[in-house]
């Protein structure tokens, strides 16, 4: 078996990841970074709406804004690490270093907008698709960077730890220890250990185990479940947001359509165009994500008409196509004019607010393991996520995690060398595809109607059973076949689902995302 070893193992390419790796690597530590596909194929490159660049005088308005989207759950520690460090993360990366094209007015000051959850105007954008302005001008930085390797393709299978994975049998008895992961090429099929004194979860969320959701292909909690095998501990797994508007046509593929539609002007309506968000919050359709779904959900629930409906006729036609030229033109290609008509639109999973716990350096239960992004849960979004957090909880949490690793790299010393692994073993058969296709439809049919938007305890007991049933077959389908991407999705799917799930069951309290009714 191939061993390839390295200072810094990061596992997942999208913002998190590769501002990690940057940080590491100017640290004059070696990194290799993983992604399962090209290096723009990451949530971060579809969030469209912006990202927080508070420089006012009142700081403090920012951190009461996400406590209170949080419904005063978020950790206090953590947004006020925010609130104090991403204005600098933002200014010395994105501005000063890469120069990232976000919009400016006629005088050339940085344009800002409102979203929902928010008091004030206090997020900066490029256009509609300002996740997709940023990580390509980092991952542009990142191949220009020496000691760091870019593996496109290459799946994480499993962590590699001294109890499970050394060839040293003494080993087991050191605290929990991860020292790197067995990886998948998938290029050509060929599995290697890469073994590191640092290893890092930056795989993202977990939306595609839900029938519809905004994340990329591949999204099923990877980190989440990797980090379950080897006794990380995980935390808020209940709190899944679903953001209340993606693009609903019948027949029409889903995707997100920006909060920030709402923080210039545009409201929600039902079929008789009457404006129902004005009755459910002070904040109207700028109200917090998860108050906005479980409204939509309601409404849809008592008219039996298959989505609302987003108005932006406040809005010149003029400015939502200079603004919003991205969701202009997918939404005409679809056959929606929304400069003449409204949106249509329905909630879709969108956000992981909970994941692999750590503190404010990105550091878990395990030792040498890190998780930074969505993988992380820090207990920064707390219940519910306030919009345009979450590509500087990437910025603020990568430079951290990596500032952390190369102090602790740099007072052990050359001589600290983890061990070699076990070498791998797996079967030649082939999976069938319609097996695994079938399966992980049933997942996302499963977690869609049972503990979506709104869960009760009758419904979380039948996922429960109908997962569990499902983990066994899918269980002894894996070992028994060669390894495959479709494969390992499959297996950390169903482990995922089943985490938030039980998750899920263990909080018997509605807050934020996680929303119970009484037993039918």
């Amino acid at each position: 078996m191939k061993i390839i070893r390295t200072d810094c193992l990061v596992i997942g390419a999208g913002l998190a990841g590769s501002a990690y790796a940057l940080h590491a690597a100017r640290a004059g530590l070696s990194v290799e970074l993983l992604s399962l596909a090209e290096p723009l194929v990451a949530n971060s490159d579809w969030a469209q709406g912006g990202i927080i660049y508070d420089t006012t005088p009142d700081p403090a308005s920012l951190a009461r804004d996400i406590m209170d989207a949080s419904d005063g759950t978020a950790n206090p520690a953590a947004i006020e690490q925010l609130v104090r460090e991403g204005p600098a993360a933002v200014k010395e990366l994105l501005l000063d270093e890469l120069q990232v094209g976000f919009d400016r007015d006629a005088a050339g000051s940085l344009d800002y907008t409102r979203e929902g959850g928010h008091s004030e105007r206090r997020i900066i954008h490029a256009k509609d698709t300002t996740g997709h302005s940023i990580l390509a001008a980092v991952a542009r930085q990142v191949d220009a960077t020496p000691r760091i390797t870019r593996r496109m393709g290459w799946v994480a299978i499993d962590l590699l730890t001294l109890s499970h994975n050394s060839e040293n049998l003494a080993d087991k008895y050191e605290p929990l220890t991860c020292f790197g992961a067995y990886v998948l090429d998938t290029g050509t099929g060929e599995v290697v250990a890469m073994v590191a004194k640092k290893t890092v979860l930056a795989s993202g969320g977990l939306g595609q185990i839900f029938l519809h959701s905004t994340n990329q292909p591949g999204s099923v909690g990877h980190g989440v479940a990797m980090a379950y095998r080897v006794g990380a501990r995980l935390i808020d797994l209940e709190y899944v947001q679903f953001h209340p508007t993606v693009f609903a046509q019948k027949n029409a593929p889903r995707f997100l359509v920006t909060e920030a539609l709402r923080g210039e002007g545009g409201v929600l309506v039902n079929a008789r165009g009457e404006r129902f968000m004005d009755a459910v919050h002070a904040r109207g359709s700028l109200a917090p994500r998860d108050v906005v779904a479980r409204a939509i959900k309601q409404e849809l629930a008592s008219s039996g008409e298959p989505c609302a409906l987003l108005d932006l006729s406040a809005m010149k036609p003029e400015f939502i196509r200079e603004r919003f030229p991205s969701i202009y033109e997918r939404c005409l290609s679809l056959g929606v004019d929304i400069t003449r008509e409204p949106i249509p639109v329905v909630p879709a999973a969108h956000y992981a607010c909970g994941g692999v716990h750590t503190d404010l350096d990105g550091r878990t239960n395990i030792r040498h393991l890190a998780a930074i992004g969505e993988t992380a849960c820090t207990g920064l979004h707390g219940a519910n996520r306030l919009a345009s957090t979450s590509l500087l909880e990437c910025l603020t949490g990568a430079k951290f995690a990596a500032r952390a690793d190369a102090a602790e790299i740099s007072a052990r010393g050359a001589a600290f060398r983890p061990p070699d692994p076990r070498p791998w073993e797996s079967p030649t058969r082939e999976a069938d595809p319609v097996l695994v296709r079938q399966d992980m439809q049933q997942i996302q049919n499963t977690l869609w109607n049972y503990a979506g938007v709104v869960r009760s305890p009758k419904r979380l007991r039948r996922a429960r059973r109908i997962l569990l049933e499902l983990r066994e077959e899918i269980q002894s389908f894996y070992r028994g076949c060669r390894l495959t991407r479709e494969g390992i999705e499959l297996r950390n799917a169903i482990q995922t689902a089943l985490l938030v799930v039980h998750a899920a069951s263990l909080n018997p309290r509605s807050k934020g995302c996680h929303y119970v009714v009484e037993e039918e």
